[in-house]
């Protein structure tokens, strides 16, 4: 899959998504190392702590389908995803906590795991790396002197 693909599943996904408190639609595609592709979209409630980040439920699903040692890299993308496609001209990068939740991955592969971020129209895209996303990440390393 390249990237533009990866990109337009991220897009895709992203008009499945169940945003109607902020009317910010997250789509996020997943790649493995063997070319299989797992998607997740962002899931609001009422209840606006209990809403789940698209990236959360795109790891969930790459974890079930090939595990997250797996990961390779991550494609995000948000906007407004209330017509037949996502539109948008702000880049999606992920939340504080979807970044600690992608470190894990990137602890869990040693592979430092390539994050394409794209507007919602697909016309901006930002490359980044987990590393400089989330420079002085906390790991399973980090707990290695706990009882």
């Amino acid at each position: 899959m390249n990237e533009e693909q990866l990109i337009a599943a991220a897009r895709q996904a992203a008009l499945k998504a169940y945003a109607p408190y902020s009317g910010f639609s997250v789509g996020c595609a997943i790649e493995s190392v063997d070319g299989e592709v797992a998607t997740g979209v962002n899931v609001e409630n009422a209840c606006y702590r209990l809403g789940v980040c698209a990236e959360q439920s795109a790891l969930s699903a790459a974890h079930l389908a090939f595990g997250l040692a797996k990961v390779a890299r991550i494609a995000v993308a948000g906007g407004d995803g209330s017509a037949d496609s996502l539109a948008g001209a702000i880049v999606c990068t992920p939340c504080g906590g979807c970044r600690q939740a992608i470190y894990e991955a990137y602890c869990l592969s040693a592979r430092d795991i390539e994050i394409i971020c794209s507007s919602g129209d697909g016309a901006t895209v930002e490359r980044h790396s987990i590393s400089t996303l989330i420079p002085h990440g906390f790991g399973p390393a980090n707990l290695e002197d706990a009882v």
